[in-house]
């Protein structure tokens, strides 16, 4: 991705940068922000569950076994009513059971099952959708608070720079006035521009500072320092440089454009599961059940005895009446699905509009940053026409003011307008589903080493 084009340094904007001597790099804060940025570790673990879900879909189609043992104890008493026959006395005799089962059943026809693991596929495919879509989110997040605090750094830079200036001509005026070549009115206007650049030195300086605090809280350090943009960099328009193709990519590679499709399918698997309600399923079952009686039992004879019994059989199971549940759900899901499809074309429309908008914000942003440029350079020369007539006496001191007041403000408006065009190429490579790492890396080319 060639966001800016290299040039001659003539050729540069002229800028004022307040970086540190070392400061991080935006791959190196990313890789930061990846481990630390808790919105983006609940979406790649929100992944991991569902992989495991899948898993667990397919087993309900495969075997299963079990072992059930059982032991007992019991007390049985017998009485004879009629204690005159020979040989008959009352007595209580203990007796024991021990048991176990082993059963084994294999689904042979369960269709909604088999729509359940289906759907739990496109549900990992949605998942690393999401997963995507996070840290496209998170790669364009970390790169706005990073450019904002440049451009508020740079701000303050100008500012500072402004209140310099106008110390000198507020200087100027006063010893003008001393002398009796300027009136008092200079001097006011000098000292009211003055007093105005210094509460906006403060207000630059508050911004600064909550732009700073905004950064390290997305990567969870403190006292991070940007890399400032090199100066020998313009700005180029998006390639390829036809909207349409832009929108036919957000159509096929935007993440929420997939996931709506996926949904979709979801839904479709759904109305699928709920119509397999209405039908039978078919399981074979096999069993081995061995039970060991000690001491006979409450019927036989006080006999040690040992019974096996095995079972094969094929269970079928249909329901014929649920009081119109299943048949509601079905409607139910059809009318779901539906919704899913108007979700997709919603989505469709949105992200086309979304793409367009920031396919036009560069272009813009590149028109703007020309035009700034040559604003800049008609500032200044205004600006040095402006302090010769003032020197000669052709001009006032007012007159000088302005001319740097608009120089300054003019060079702020540049340099924000550099960092919006970056950031603007992310957001338009993220709605058009295209953003990767690799472009991250393509802006650090552009960052002073």
């Amino acid at each position: 991705m060639k966001l800016f084009r290299t040039l001659p340094l003539i050729a540069a904007m002229s800028m004022a940068f307040s970086g540190a001597a070392r400061g991080q790099s935006l791959v190196e804060l990313f890789d930061v922000a990846r481990e630390y940025d808790a919105g983006f570790k609940s979406v790649h673990l929100q992944a991991q569950a569902t992989r495991l879900k899948v898993e667990q879909a397919q087993a309900k189609l495969g075997p299963s076994v079990n072992l059930n043992l059982t032991v007992n104890t019991n007390s049985a008493s017998t009485t004879y009513v009629n204690t005159k026959v020979p040989g008959y006395t009352d007595n209580t005799r203990g007796y024991s059971a021990e048991q176990g089962t082993v059963a084994a059943s294999q689904p042979l026809y369960r269709p909604a099952d088999r729509a359940e693991v289906s759907q739990a596929n496109l549900q990992l495919k949605l998942a690393d959708e999401q997963l995507r879509a996070a840290e496209q989110d998170l790669m364009v997040r970390l790169s706005q608070a990073y450019f904002d605090v440049l451009a508020s750094q740079d701000t303050l830079a100008f500012v500072q720079a402004q209140l310099k200036a106008v110390a000198e001509q507020l200087a100027s005026a006063k010893r003008n006035f001393e002398v009796g070549t300027a009136t008092i009115t200079d001097t006011r206007e000098a000292q009211a521009t003055y007093d105005l650049v210094v509460a906006q030195e403060i207000g630059a300086t508050n911004d600064m500072r909550v732009k700073k605090m905004a950064l390290d809280q997305l990567v969870g350090t403190s006292g991070i320092e940007p890399k400032p943009v090199a100066l020998n960099a313009m700005p180029v328009e998006p390639q390829p440089a036809n909207v349409d193709e832009w929108v036919a990519t957000s159509e096929q590679q935007n993440p929420s454009i997939k996931q709506a499709r996926i949904g979709v399918d979801v839904a479709q698997l759904e109305v699928q599961k709920a119509d397999a309600g209405l039908r039978p399923t078919l399981d074979a079952q096999l069993s081995y059940t061995m039970q060991n009686n000690i001491n006979g039992n409450a019927a036989s004879g006080a006999l040690d005895y040992r019974v096996g019994v095995a079972t094969a059989a094929l269970v079928m199971n249909w329901p014929l009446y649920t009081g119109n549940a299943l048949n509601n759900r079905v409607r139910e899901t059809i009318s779901l699905s539906s919704k899913a499809s108007a979700d997709l074309d919603n989505a469709t429309r949105n992200i086309a509009q979304g793409t367009r908008a920031a396919y036009y914000g560069v272009v813009s942003g590149v028109s703007q940053i020309k035009a700034l440029k040559a604003a800049e350079e008609s500032s200044l020369v205004a600006l040095e026409a402006n302090k010769l007539g003032y020197s000669v006496g052709v001009r006032i001191n007012i007159n000088v003011l302005d001319a740097q007041s608009k120089l300054f403000d003019t060079k702020a408006k540049l340099a924000k307008a550099r960092y919006d065009v970056l950031v603007g190429h992310l957001k338009l490579r993220q709605v058009s589903g295209s953003l990767q790492l690799q472009d991250l890396q393509d802006i650090n080319k552009l960052l002073a080493p």
